[in-house]
């Protein structure tokens, strides 16, 4: 350890150690490899607070405007760059900290009145998440239209509905689509109340027990965008629920994308055919040339893993501390810039994936009707037209089913007199229920499959976007 490093170590933390960390303490304790993605809200942060101080009389008119121009001078430095980060000062805050007084000399260490580091770095990166949700929120959007865009191309497209990946009832893609909306939606609205939840500025909660300083934190608070300070002083410091309740969205929304991205692995295989990739989202084999595998719904089907991770990694550090800061919580943030940047390159993924794909309404069509699909609306004429009770009508159907994998035939395929043979009030109308495009223009309930009504959620969701 070299005297220049020793001597870097007093100065961040006064005259209470004689000598710096040695090599191991610095490599375990430095964060400025990850941190230094809060530049913008650390100089902005600082801005605000030198503001406030001379606007309540603590810091003269021309010491605030040398440390204003300072700190602008560091940002165009670092987005530049030209500014030179250092292990040695430990974070962001430091390193911002010990340029200012290098360009502008004793000034500088009065930035630091009325503030910790506790609150600077709680200020910092709440304002960086803040600015995450916000990335997402106009991510999800974007998304969101893209799904809608396709629901209305295929509002009325059949394709199989499936539970427990067997064959159910036709339903069509549109409204399929709309069910990712849904969930989208649900997305959206988590962050936003998230966000809101946030917005509450911790700056001038200094160490953990507020200052005896004259200062105004709703100034600093209504400057930083917040929409008020926060309350109590030993929460502020220690408080990360931001950070979880981010994650936690972020973990959801994943899972979400994850679902829909395995759904296209699936559709893609030629045993389905139901889909098909653009190149901009497909790979080819280094040894089998006719392969086009959809390696990009498969990144974001994986990717799921590092953003949950994430969650349970912080909910892991913070079950434990203790009020107020700990040192734990510098294991606060790499989880949170992981998750944040890969959940909005899975967003954009997927939102070029559903805008590229080709549907093969074809296939689609073919898989629909298979695996007696109509069965239930089979079940539902005979309670409409023959007065039959729904279980009843449901053995009846089911003798049906059992008639047509006898004969290897489809529903619509079984003769009349056959069906007759079930029950004497079957007659020929039932022909018009049993096929797919009957079968989903039927689903008329709200919320339902038919066309009409799938047209009429993408109109109320169009909306709800605007």
């Amino acid at each position: 350890m070299t005297d220049t490093t020793s001597q870097t170590g007093n100065k961040m933390w006064g005259g209470r150690f004689a000598s710096g960390p040695d090599t191991i303490m610095e490599e375990i304790n430095a964060s400025i490899d990850f941190d230094r993605k809060m530049y913008v809200q650390d100089i902005t942060g600082s801005r605000a607070h030198a503001k406030m101080l001379h606007d309540q009389g603590i810091l003269s008119s021309d010491d605030h405007a040398t440390i204003d121009q300072g700190l602008h001078t560091i940002l165009s430095e670092i987005e530049t760059g030209q500014f030179t980060f250092s292990r040695a000062l430990e974070d962001i805050h430091m390193n911002v900290e010990n340029r200012l007084a290098e360009l502008i000399g004793p000034a500088a260490g009065r930035l630091h009145t009325a503030r910790s580091r506790n609150d600077q770095v709680a200020v910092d990166f709440r304002m960086w998440v803040r600015d995450q949700a916000d990335s997402v929120q106009s991510a999800l959007e974007e998304f969101i239209s893209a799904l809608l865009d396709k629901a209305d191309e295929h509002a009325d497209s059949v394709m199989p509905g499936f539970t427990h990946l067997q064959t159910a009832q036709p339903v069509t893609l549109g409204h399929h689509c709309l069910a990712y909306v849904e969930m989208m939606a649900r997305d959206l609205s988590r962050f936003k109340d998230a966000r809101e939840r946030m917005n509450e500025c911790p700056l001038g909660a200094a160490a953990l027990a507020g200052t005896g300083f004259n200062i105004d934190r709703h100034a600093t608070a209504q400057a930083l965008g917040f929409r008020e300070p926060t309350r109590n002083s030993l929460d502020s410091v220690s408080d990360r629920d931001f950070a979880l309740e981010f994650l936690s969205a972020a973990s959801i929304c994943a899972t979400h994308l994850s679902r829909l991205a395995e759904e296209i692995v699936i559709w893609s295989t030629p045993q389905f055919g139901f889909v098909q990739l653009s190149d901009r989202f497909s790979t080819g084999s280094s040894i089998m040339p006719q392969k086009k595998n959809p390696d990009a719904a498969e990144l974001v089907r994986g990717k799921i893993g590092r953003i949950t991770g994430s969650l349970v990694g912080l909910l892991t550090v913070m079950k434990g501390l203790p009020l107020t800061y700990s040192k734990d919580m510098q294991e606060d943030k790499e989880g949170v810039f992981d998750a944040a940047e890969t959940l909005e390159l899975c967003l954009a993924a997927m939102t070029g994936m559903v805008t590229d794909m080709t549907i093969n309404r074809g296939a689609m069509e073919a898989a629909a009707g298979s695996g007696y699909s109509t069965a239930t609306d089979l079940a539902d004429w005979l309670v409409r037209e023959a007065g039959i009770p729904f279980r009843d009508a449901h053995h009846i159907t089911g003798r049906a089913v059992a008639m047509a994998e006898e004969n290897t035939c489809e529903l619509a395929e079984i003769p009349l007199e056959e069906l007759q043979a079930l029950h004497t009030d079957i007659h020929q109308g039932v022909f018009d229920v049993l096929t797919v495009q009957a079968s989903v223009a039927s689903r008329t309930s709200f919320g339902g499959t038919a066309p009409s009504g799938v047209r009429s959620q993408i109109k109320y969701w169009r909306g709800r976007l605007a």
